[in-house]
């Protein structure tokens, strides 16, 4: 099988020869690999099925209206990120935050926000045939994003207020965003004509406890907001890929609803995540990407641990389909390199 038709027989719930296979990596781990492999595209060196395509941005970055200007570098959106180290790693945290300083509907119509038209869609189709024989995939974790999206121009306790009180001025600050990725999408989808396997979008629905927010709110506010994305794969043939963080258990049965094809990022270590649990449950309905703990075995586990998991997921979760194998989110710094080679050597049955 190639990547392709290995990723998208999982995704119609037949087994495959092997696993379908991802990687998120920081890029600490990454720089690590890159030494271990001397130079080799590592994605070819563990099998990865997938790839991702994107349009470039073209516009101008620059602080947004009533910011300082001082922060390392800007987004599309105005906000300002400063780079920050940490003994886990190194991170680029927002720290000027221009959306935070709307207050009103004049605020909202006056803001300078960025044109789906500074991106570069002209060889979208090209790319996607040069990788024809993957499951080539476009857009993101950060599309729409709405929570954690919004909250680097506006504040997370802000979004949040904003959603459970519906302010209409947070709103529509918040609909900026998603009716903007909404356009992006159907731009990138248009270019490709045909040739994007998977739409990648975003919204962490979930924390390590449970939902996020109440169901009603979901219903009422998420939903009608991340339903035109599936929505819009699917006219264009290609499946819906929606990355949650956290305990999003409760909320699968509405992500079947909506049509959602590929649930990802997903962790193991909520309660209501037990990997066997929620197969049982919905695996023949929902293609489960992620799994292979980031939290405790791979950064605390032994490589023997690391395949033990594998293993069990490769058994369990991904019996008659409906798996792609990968870590539950970027493996992280402190992770010993070991047992990331571990997780692929598994699941490939070599040895680098």
């Amino acid at each position: 099988m190639t990547s392709k038709e290995r990723v998208l027989a999982a995704c119609r719930h037949e087994e495959t020869d092997r696993v379908p296979l991802q990687v998120y990596l920081t890029p600490e781990i990454q720089a690590q690999l890159v030494e271990f492999f001397a130079g080799r595209d590592l994605r070819e060196a563990f099998g990865i099925d997938l790839r991702s395509i994107g349009a470039g941005w073209c516009g101008e970055l620059r602080p947004g209206p009533g910011l300082p200007g001082n922060a390392d570098r800007y987004d599309m959106w105005g906000a300002g990120y400063t780079v920050c180290h940490y003994e886990a790693g190194t991170y680029s945290e927002a720290t000027e935050l221009p959306l935070a300083l709307i207050e009103t509907m004049d605020d909202v119509e006056a803001y300078p926000w960025p044109s789906v038209d500074e991106y570069d869609f002209t060889d979208l189709r090209a790319r996607c045939e040069t990788l024809s024989e993957y499951a080539v995939c476009f857009g993101g974790a950060g599309i729409p994003d709405i929570l954690n999206g919004v909250s680097r121009g506006r504040g997370m306790e802000q979004v949040m207020l904003d959603i459970m009180t519906a302010d209409p001025v947070g709103i529509a600050v918040i609909d900026h965003r998603v009716d903007h990725f909404l356009d992006y999408c159907r731009r990138g989808l248009e270019a490709a004509d045909g040739a994007i396997d998977i739409l990648c979008i975003g919204e962490d629905c979930g924390s390590q406890r449970g939902r996020m927010f109440p169901p009603h709110i979901f219903d009422e506010f998420f939903v009608p907001r991340l339903q035109p994305f599936i929505d819009l794969a699917h006219e264009f043939g290609a499946l819906a890929m929606l990355h949650s963080c956290g305990d999003t258990s409760d909320i699968m049965p509405t992500y079947i609803e909506m049509g959602l094809d590929i649930l990802d990022a997903m962790q193991p270590e909520p309660p209501g995540m037990d990997p066997p649990t929620i197969k049982r449950l919905y695996g023949d309905r929902l293609t489960f990407c992620g799994l292979v703990s980031t939290q405790h075995t791979l950064p605390h586990g032994t490589v023997e641990d690391v395949r033990r998991e594998v293993r069990e997921r490769i058994e369990i979760v991904g019996a008659g389909g409906g798996y792609i194998l990968s870590p539950a989110h970027c493996i992280q710094p402190d992770t010993p390199i070991e047992n990331v080679l571990a997780i692929y050597e598994e699941a490939l049955g070599v040895t680098f």
